[in-house]
C-alpha cells in the first residue's frame, strides 16, 4: 500500500493509547508506517518546542513518504508560520508526498497555498480517526485509501432539507435546464474556521477569488461561529467566493440564554447577507465520517436537487 509518515506539528499527544491504535490500524490496512522521532515529545502544551516541531515538519517533507499524516491538531502551527520550510514542503508535494490533516493543520495548509500554490489534503488525523475506540469510520478509511492510491476523483453528499429554500430561490432565476448551482474551475480551500480567521490580515491567508471555501469547527458556540463568519464577510472574503461549503460544527453546549438562537439561525443570517451560495452538510470536520478534500486544487461543484458533488479527478 502506502508509506505513511506520522509527525506532530501542533499539540502534544496525550492519548498514547489512541496513537498506538492508529499506528496499528494503518499497518493492518497494509500501510508501511514510519513514526517521527519527536512524535510523542511534550513541551508545555506542544509536541516539543518550536524548533523541535519545525524540524519534525522538515523531516516529514524529506521522508519521501507517500503520505505525511499529523498525529493530532490542537494548537501550535500559527506560531511557526514565519519559519516553516515552504519550498521544501512544496518540493515534497511535487515529488508525490501528500500532506494530510485538519483543525490546526489549516494554518500550514493555507500558508503553503499562499506562499507556493501547493496542494495538501484536508482529512483525518492519526489519533482522532484511525486511533478511535471501536472501529474507524468506513467512509473515512475508503476516502483516505483512495487518496493514498491516487484514485480519488471527487466526493458527494446529500444536502439537508434546510438548504432547499435558498436553492429554490436561486433556481427561479435560472433557465429550467440549468442546475441550481454549478461552479467550474474554482480553487477549493479553507478548513477550520477559527484558524482561518486568525490568518486574516497576515501574509499566510491565500488570496483566492472565485474559489470554493469550505469551513468547519469544534467546541465553538453558534454565536462565536457567527462572529467569525462575520469577520470573513466584512473582510470581503466570502463575497469573493463562488460558493461556501459548511461542514460539521459540533461539540458545543446550548445555553438557556440562546432563546432559540442556534446554528441554523447563523446559516440563515449569513445567507441573507451574501449573494454567495452557502451549502451545508459537507461531511468534514471533527466527526467520524469525513471525506478527503484537496486544498488548493481546482474543482467543479455541481448541485442537483439535494445531491451535491465536488469533482477534481
Amino acid at each position: 500500500m502506502s508509506h505513511i509518515y506520522i509527525y506532530s506539528p501542533s499539540s502534544a499527544v496525550r492519548d498514547k493509547a489512541a496513537f498506538k491504535r492508529g499506528v496499528n490500524r494503518l499497518k493492518t490496512l497494509g500501510h508501511e508506517v514510519e513514526v517521527d522521532e519527536a512524535a510523542l515529545t511534550s513541551h508545555t502544551r506542544f509536541a516539543g518546542d518550536d524548533a523541535t516541531r519545525l524540524a519534525a515538519v522538515a523531516r516529514a517533507a524529506a521522508s519521501g513518504a507517500d503520505v505525511a499524516l499529523i498525529s493530532r491538531g490542537g494548537y501550535g502551527l500559527t506560531r511557526l508560520l514565519p519559519e516553516l520550510p515552504y519550498k521544501q514542503i512544496a518540493k515534497a508535494v511535487e515529488k508525490g508526498t501528500q500532506f494530510v490533516g485538519l483543525s490546526d493543520f489549516t494554518a500550514l495548509q493555507c500558508a503553503l497555498l499562499a506562499k507556493t500554490g501547493a496542494t495538501t489534503w484536508a482529512g483525518p488525523a492519526l489519533g482522532e480517526d484511525f486511533g478511535c475506540e471501536g472501529t474507524p469510520d468506513d467512509i473515512m478509511e475508503a476516502c483516505f485509501d483512495d487518496m493514498a492510491c491516487g484514485q480519488g476523483e471527487g466526493t458527494g453528499w446529500q444536502l439537508p432539507k434546510s438548504d432547499l429554500p435558498s436553492l429554490a430561490a436561486r433556481a427561479k432565476k435560472l433557465v429550467e435546464e440549468t442546475p441550481p448551482l454549478q461552479v467550474r474551475n474554482a480553487i477549493l480551500w479553507g478548513g477550520n474556521l477559527s484558524v482561518l480567521c486568525s490568518l486574516v490580515g497576515t501574509p499566510w491567508l491565500p488570496k483566492v477569488k472565485g474559489g470554493i471555501l469550505f469551513l468547519e469547527d469544534v467546541n465553538e458556540h453558534p454565536y462565536r461561529i457567527e462572529r467569525q463568519l462575520t469577520q470573513l464577510l466584512h473582510a470581503g472574503i466570502l463575497g469573493e467566493q463562488k460558493a461556501v461549503l459548511l461542514g460539521a460544527f459540533n461539540r458545543y453546549k446550548p445555553s438557556p440564554h440562546d432563546r432559540g438562537f442556534k446554528l441554523q439561525t447563523v446559516v440563515d443570517w449569513l445567507r441573507s447577507k451574501t449573494k454567495t451560495p452557502v451549502l451545508t452538510g459537507l461531511p468534514f470536520g471533527h466527526v467520524p465520517t469525513k471525506v478527503m478534500l484537496p486544498v488548493g486544487q481546482k474543482v467543479e461543484l455541481l448541485v442537483q436537487g439535494r445531491d451535491a458533488l465536488v469533482f477534481w479527478g
